[in-house]
């Protein structure tokens, strides 16, 4: 992708910024450096045939948890927004990330399977972790409605028909705590959204996200090697080609 004036691409400027560790996302300066790349050809499951999934190489991703293409366009541009595509690689939908978010609300990641949810409930500290009495799932299904429920408001149309800088004030009003939702606060669904969007971009791939392992490739991460015995005593810098857990089933 291209630079803009200043020379900076818009994945420089989320370091530099520290927007990809949790400063804001939209407004102003974000607004104007990124630009609306991602047309609706582009978005993850667009196009594609009914059963809702697409085949990358020759993996097939479908989707499991949500049936409404709508939410899951929704899904796809929001993620897009927080890891864009530039010229260092691909971003969130080219790295498989709305699929790898759907394969994981459909298990126990999304119904919180294994965590302790009876109350009390109350809004806790920053530091206490998860305190709603809503599932990941229904977290995710409500936020998303509530980002296309904000974009008809302000703009009159879908979220995912937004220009780059409309999707970015919403995100950073759900960021701030400007929208109101029943049973969690707007930055809690905004963090894990962020968080889900990081860890789909940098799981092994056999989890649906980090397509051909780019993600481990922009970053430089050998991904899950064998060993390293004959690399071991080099003291030069090495450029590794990354493995998935699944090549050590061959």
């Amino acid at each position: 992708m291209s630079k803009d004036n200043n020379g900076l691409s818009r994945r420089d400027f989320l370091k530099t910024t520290g927007i990809a560790t949790g400063a804001l996302v939209g407004g102003g300066l974000l607004g104007s450096l990124i630009t609306h790349n991602v047309t609706k050809e582009n978005v993850a499951g667009t196009g594609k045939n009914q059963g809702g999934g697409e085949h990358v190489g020759d993996v097939f991703r479908g989707r499991m948890f949500f049936t409404n293409l709508n939410e899951f366009n929704v899904l796809s541009e929001a993620v897009e927004r927080i890891f864009p595509e530039d010229d260092l690689g691909p971003g969130a939908i080219g790295l498989g990330v709305p699929y790898f978010i759907d394969n994981q609300l459909a298990g126990n990641y999304g119904s919180n399977a294994k965590e302790y949810m009876k109350g009390p409930f109350f809004a806790g500290e920053s530091t206490q972790g998860y305190q709603s009495r809503l599932t990941r799932a229904e977290i995710f299904r409500q936020g998303l409605a509530k980002m296309d429920e904000e974009a008809k408001k302000r703009f009159d149309t879908g979220f995912a028909s937004l220009e780059g800088n409309q999707m970015d004030e919403i995100l950073t009003a759900f960021q701030k705590n400007e929208i109101e939702m029943k049973g969690v606060a707007s930055e809690f669904f905004f963090k894990l959204l962020r968080q889900a969007t990081l860890e789909g971009a940098y799981a092994d791939p056999i989890y649906s996200g980090n397509i051909n392992m780019d993600g481990w490739r922009m970053k430089g991460f050998p991904g899950h090697q064998m060993a390293y015995i004959n690399e071991i005593e080099n003291e030069e810098y090495m450029k590794i080609e990354p493995q998935s857990i699944s090549s050590m089933e061959h």
